[in-house]
C-alpha cells in the first residue's frame, strides 16, 4: 500500500492506495508541535480502524507539504518507523508537468500535485480552484504546462479576521445562508462569505478564460469547497481527492511499481 500525505497550513489529508484506487483517506488538523511518535500514533490509529496495518501494509510514502517544520517530522517518522525514505515532492522530483513561471521553487507543492491530477484525468487546458487556508487557483495548458495562478485569502481566514476585527461580530461556522439577505448578523455573514466567495471564484475565473482565449476545465478541491460550490457557476467538477490522486500519480512517475 501506498501511503500519501498532503500537509497543507491549516489541515493534512491521508490517504491509503492499493495500486491507483484510493481505499481509505482522512483529514487532520495540521499541527506543527507534533513529534514524528505522536504522528505515527496517529497514522497508525487511523488504519486499525479501517482493518490495516501501519507497520506491515505501508510499502511506500509520498508526502507534499507547506509547512517545513512538519515535512521534518514525516522525514524522521518514515525513517524511523518504515525504515525507508519518504518521497517529498519538491525540486528534482519527476511531476511529468513543466513550470512556466519565473521562480518554480516558490510555487507550493500541492499545487504543482493539484495541476497533475486534473491534466491526467481531466484534461486541459484547466484551472485547479483550491478552497484552502488560501483560495488558490492554478492554471495549466492544454500541453500539460503549470503557468501559473491567482492567490486570495481563504473563506474561513476571511470570516476569522471579520470577526477578529469587528467588535459586536461573532464567530461563525460556516454554511449556506438559507437567503442571500441575512435576517441576523450570523446569517448575513454567512451570506457575505458562500455569495461573496462565489462570486469572486466566477470573476477570476472567467478572466484567466479571457487569457487562455480558450474554454478550461475548472475542477475544485479543497475542505471548504462543498460550502461554496452550490452558489458557483463556473466549477464543472469537484474532486475532494484531488490532491491525493496527484501524489499518486507523482509516486509512479518516480518509483517502480
Amino acid at each position: 500500500m501506498l501511503l500519501a500525505v498532503d500537509v497543507g497550513n491549516s489541515q493534512t489529508v491521508i490517504g491509503v492506495f492499493e495500486g491507483d484506487d484510493l481505499v481509505r483517506h482522512w483529514r487532520i488538523s495540521t499541527d506543527a508541535g507534533r513529534t514524528p511518535d505522536e504522528l505515527a500514533l496517529i497514522f497508525s490509529g487511523l488504519m486499525e480502524f479501517a482493518d490495516m496495518s501501519f507497520s506491515r501494509n505501508v510499502h511506500g510514502l509520498i508526502c507534499s507539504s507547506v509547512v517545513p517544520v512538519v515535512t521534518e517530522m514525516i522525514r524522521v517518522m518514515t525513517r524511523k518507523y518504515f525504515y525507508f525514505p519518504p518521497l517529498i515532492v519538491g525540486p528534482g522530483v519527476r511531476t511529468g508537468m513543466s513550470l512556466r513561471v519565473e521562480n518554480p521553487r516558490e510555487v507550493g507543492a500541492d499545487r504543482i500535485v493539484n495541476a497533475v491530477a486534473a491534466y491526467e484525468l481531466f484534461g486541459g487546458p484547466g484551472v485547479v480552484v483550491d478552497f484552502g487556508t488560501a483560495t488558490s487557483f492554478d492554471v495549466y495548458s492544454g500541453a500539460g504546462e503549470f503557468l501559473g495562478g491567482v492567490i486570495a485569502p481563504g473563506v474561513a481566514t476571511s470570516i476569522q479576521a471579520l470577526s477578529l476585527k469587528g467588535a459586536q461580530l461573532p464567530r461563525i461556522e460556516l454554511a449556506a445562508p438559507s437567503h442571500v439577505v441575512g435576517r441576523s448578523t450570523v446569517e448575513a455573514m454567512r451570506s457575505g462569505a458562500v455569495y461573496g466567495f462565489a462570486g469572486l471564484v466566477d470573476r477570476i475565473v472567467a478572466e484567466i478564460t479571457a487569457e487562455l482565449a480558450v474554454t478550461p476545465a475548472v475542477v475544485a478541491t479543497g475542505g471548504l469547497a462543498p460550502s461554496v460550490l452550490e452558489a458557483c457557476r463556473s466549477v464543472d467538477r469537484h474532486d475532494p481527492w484531488l490532491t491525493l490522486h496527484g501524489l499518486r500519480i507523482v509516486w509512479d512517475r518516480n518509483t517502480a511499481r
